[in-house]
C-alpha cells in the first residue's frame, strides 16, 4: 500500500548540471582598460526545456551579459547553463511551472559562477550578478501569453 501512494507522488531530482555553452568577448581591450571602470551591464535571460524521454528533461538557462563603458563595449558573455532533471507523477500545469520557474531557480547559482570565471579571466572585476525571481519571470510569462491568445481571439 505504501509503495502504491509513493508512486503516485510526483518525484524530481537532479541527474546533472553541465556547462552546455560559454563564450566571452572584449572587443574594446586593451584600451577599455585604460578608463575609469562605471560599467553599465545588461542581462538578457532565456529558458528552453525538451523532453528527453518519458521522465527525463533537459532545460537550458540561458544568460548574455553586454557590458559597457563610456559608450564602448567593454565585454560580452554568453553562458547556457544546462541541467538533466528527472520528473515523474506531475499534471501538466505543474510539469510546466517546475521546468519554467524551479529548474531555472536550481541552475543560476551554477550559471553566475561561470559567468563570474569568464569575467575574471577576462581581467575584469567579478560582477556579482543579484539574485533572480524565476517565480515572477514566470508569471509574467503566463499572463503575456494569456494576453496573446485574447489578443488573437478578438
Amino acid at each position: 500500500m505504501a509503495e502504491n501512494q509513493q508512486a503516485d507522488q510526483p518525484q524530481f531530482s537532479i541527474q546533472r548540471v553541465f556547462l552546455k555553452d560559454a563564450s566571452f568577448e572584449s572587443p574594446g581591450a586593451p584600451e577599455v582598460f585604460r578608463s575609469q571602470w562605471q560599467p553599465q551591464v545588461n542581462l538578457d535571460l532565456n529558458t528552453r526545456s525538451k523532453k528527453l524521454d518519458d521522465e527525463f528533461f533537459e532545460v537550458i538557462l540561458s544568460l548574455t551579459l553586454t557590458a559597457t563603458n563610456e559608450d564602448k563595449t567593454a565585454f560580452l558573455v554568453e553562458v547556457q547553463q544546462g541541467g538533466i532533471f528527472k520528473i515523474n507523477g506531475m499534471d501538466e500545469t505543474t510539469l510546466a511551472h517546475t521546468l519554467g520557474a524551479f529548474c531555472p531557480n536550481i541552475l543560476f547559482p551554477y550559471a553566475r559562477e561561470a559567468v563570474d570565471n569568464l569575467v575574471l579571466k577576462g581581467s575584469f572585476p567579478p560582477l556579482m550578478l543579484a539574485p533572480v525571481n524565476f517565480e515572477a519571470l514566470y508569471q509574467q510569462s503566463l499572463q503575456e501569453q494569456a494576453q496573446e491568445a485574447e489578443k488573437a481571439t478578438h
